[in-house]
């Protein structure tokens, strides 16, 4: 079922906002992140040798800082970005990655909130929202994308998106959004639906929350160039056919989105996390620290000794990972070098059979 929760109001005054963007490689993540912040956030990705660029890469997570600014409103935003996600044939280990990650920043406010003396700087780095990249086949929803989105969201709020939605034409985009919608309530997925109350709510937000609701999946392009179209300056993607504008809404759903997640609905997804998502994760966790049957719980201590031990494991996963690309780049250095011998070695031996015969002068090797 989906997860319902209390409304929000549309002004927020100077907010930290975690979003994590998930999808496969080539689905407009990065230039999505790009364009939605109008800046370079993230870089692209540049394969300088194509040999590479079949070899499984392990996910990788990484948080980024930016400072917005929404109608006068500072927003400092964290960019949670998952590269090498969907790269594997058995992706099991990065789905668990991804959960890990998530829950890690649960154990660490758990660990603050239990000190008797809390850090004064602590800051929460609670994932509020993730935006998860439906590659734009035209088809349904992968078992890869099924599993996932069900794994996330008993920990976030889970909203789908197709990338690079300008790649479809319009009829294909319709029934493509409606097959993924049939394929989540098939599999009881519980993405954020944009939840209302119609005994609560007052009619412009149920209105709001029904036209954002229908337009599930979001169907998103992004663009890091600029195009004057008429004079004026917009953000687009120029094809044979004609001009892809970004922000215009019947080219993209961009725009509804990024103000979703950035204005209307940000205090929501932040109230879920905190009132629904977390609440629900610390009693699964402090009931788990049970160590008898009269369910005495562990000390503040043990928690904040628990959040060290997993961080230390994560930062000797990740020392572990940097060791196997160290060692692999050594690898192909070193193969590179051999070649690179045996092609000068048998150079030297052509110049001075060339040599021998008086056609040029010796190699000065």
């Amino acid at each position: 079922m989906p997860i319902v929760g209390r409304r929000r109001g549309s002004k927020v005054k100077g907010i930290q906002f975690t979003v994590m963007v998930v999808g496969q490689s080539g689905t407009g993540r990065t230039t999505f992140v790009n364009t939605l912040c109008e800046q370079e956030v993230l870089a692209h990705k540049v394969i300088d040798n194509p040999e590479l660029a079949n070899m499984e890469e392990m996910v990788t997570i990484k948080p980024v800082n930016v400072e917005l600014e929404e109608e006068g409103v500072r927003i400092s935003l964290t960019i949670v970005d998952t590269p090498g996600f969907g790269n594997n044939i058995d992706n099991e280990h990065t789905f668990q990655e991804i959960v890990n990650y998530l829950e890690r920043q649960y154990d660490d406010i758990l660990a603050e909130q239990s000190r008797i003396k809390r850090n004064p700087r602590f800051r929460d780095s609670r994932v509020h929202a993730v935006l998860y990249f439906i590659a734009p086949t035209g088809h349904a929803l992968k078992e890869m994308d099924i599993e996932l989105m069900r794994r996330l969201s008993p920990r976030v709020n889970v909203i789908p998106v197709i990338g690079r939605s300008d790649s479809l034409a319009p009829r294909e985009l319709k029934a493509f959004k409606k097959r993924i919608m049939e394929d989540i309530e098939h599999y009881d997925i519980p993405i954020y639906n944009f939840p209302y109350d119609v005994e609560e709510d007052d009619e412009e937000t149920i209105q709001d929350n029904m036209e954002l609701r229908s337009l599930l999946p979001f169907a998103v392009m992004g663009s890091e160039e600029i195009v004057e179209i008429e004079g004026e300056p917009i953000r687009a993607r120029v094809y044979p056919w004609g001009i892809a504008e970004v922000d215009n809404p019947d080219h993209s759903d961009f725009a509804r989105l990024r103000g979703a997640i950035l204005g209307s609905h940000l205090n929501d997804l932040k109230a879920l996390t905190e009132d629904v998502l977390y609440e629900t994760y610390r009693t699964e966790k402090l009931s788990r620290t049970v160590v008898d049957h009269r369910q005495s719980q562990v000390l503040p201590e043990d928690l904040a000794q628990q959040s060290v031990r997993l961080k230390e494991e994560q930062l000797r996963r990740e020392e572990e990972k940097l060791r196997e690309i160290e060692l692999r780049v050594q690898r192909e250095i070193n193969e590179k070098r051999q070649q690179l011998l045996a092609k000068e070695e048998t150079l030297r031996n052509l110049e001075s059979r060339l040599a021998a015969q008086g056609s040029v002068p010796a190699s000065p090797y």
